[in-house]
């Protein structure tokens, strides 16, 4: 005995439901990408938290090291990861270089999980 498979019309609309807002390209995909990198790691997660909990929202490289328990040319590689990728700005000062956050730019990483 054969039993017809019927489908129920709504059921099938709601399995393909069309897409309702405009999908990231490729070249906007591979942006947001690199940006995700960059804050994709436990030791920069944390020296942004640093930097915006400095005076000012700033911090000298010089006071990052300790509380990471790294030496410097590695907390300087993580610094210029967040730096290429626009969400911290570098400014020297005599021998030292400080950091801050660029205005807006942990929105642009919200707004990339949020897709707004």
């Amino acid at each position: 005995m054969t039993t017809a498979l019927t489908l129920d019309p709504l059921a099938a609309a709601a399995c393909c439901a069309p897409v309702t807002r405009e999908v990231m390209s490729f070249e906007d995909a591979q942006k947001h990408a690199h940006l995700l990198k960059a804050v994709a790691d436990p030791t920069r997660l944390r020296l942004l938290s640093l930097v915006a909990a400095g005076e000012n929202g700033e911090s000298c490289v010089c006071d990052l090291t300790e509380p990471l328990g790294l030496g410097q040319p590695t907390v300087s590689h993580h610094l210029k990861i967040l730096v290429d990728a626009g969400i911290l700005s570098r400014e020297k000062r005599g021998n030292w270089a400080y950091f801050s956050l660029v205005p807006g730019s942990l929105d642009a990483v919200a707004a990339v999980l949020t897709g707004r």
